[in-house]
């Protein structure tokens, strides 16, 4: 169960040097399989997760797993005790193969079969990445599927994911929705992913909607998408709505 208490945070202006508040005393609790935050751009979302993550730390407030303070942890100290983190945009790593990183995730050297297993559950050939290098070579939608395999590699208790529809290019919908489920059943873990898409809130347990750097509400999927979405017509993601 990951825990936030009255967490905020601050962060300089570029423009005037002046404090901004982006984060203001969040208080949530997650623990359902699936959860989804949502909510208008700038609202807080990738904020909120790089700090469970431990890329950012908090002004104000703690941060729970399972009744441990890991407020001051770091990113590296919480992967060890089972959070993933899969960026937006993924990082390349020259010099890395996808096998390298994939054993690195997994914390073992990897054999064969279990990376072909990997990269055919995030649609990609084995044969055409294992040996590529984690560089300018592949383009956004193959970096994401490979985080994506990265995050399973390592088995996390919470894996969080931000926008990770983005960038799949011609992989299904569905195949990303059968990757979590697979997640879920290895580890009967937290998936959290940001997002605004419909098609993930859909699958969503839990949904928190931030607004203008506050949980505004909480609630289960069939309470909060007919309020999300309104009475009109269903939209491909909630930004259009907000």
């Amino acid at each position: 169960m990951l825990e936030l208490r009255n967490v905020s945070f601050q962060a300089e202006n570029e423009d005037d040097g002046k404090e901004i508040e982006i984060l203001r005393d969040i208080s949530l609790t997650i623990e359902d399989r699936f959860v989804a935050v949502t909510g208008p751009n700038g609202s807080g979302k990738s904020t909120l997760a790089k700090i469970v993550a431990g890329i950012l730390t908090p002004t104000d407030g703690r941060i729970f797993l399972d009744g441990v303070d890991i407020t001051e942890k770091s990113i590296t100290e919480r992967a060890k005790l089972g959070i993933g983190f899969a960026f937006q945009q993924p990082v390349r790593f020259k010099g890395i193969t996808v096998k390298d990183l994939l054993s690195i995730a997994a914390g073992k050297d990897t054999d064969m079969a279990e990376i072909c297993s990997m990269l055919s559950e995030v649609g990609l050939c084995a044969r055409d990445y294992v040996n590529r290098e984690i560089n300018a070579s592949l383009s956004g939608g193959e970096l994401k599927r490979i985080e994506i395999a990265m995050i399973m590699a390592r088995k996390s208790r919470l894996a969080i994911f931000d926008e990770p529809e983005a960038g799949i290019d011609l992989w299904s919908f569905q195949s990303l929705i059968r990757v979590f489920e697979k997640m879920h059943q290895e580890t009967k873990g937290t998936i959290l992913i940001i997002s605004h898409q419909e098609r993930i809130l859909n699958i969503a347990d839990q949904i928190v909607l931030l607004s203008d750097g506050r949980v505004e509400k909480v609630g289960s999927r069939e309470e909060m998408i007919p309020e999300l979405l309104g009475a009109g017509r269903p939209c491909r993601t909630l930004a259009d709505k907000f």
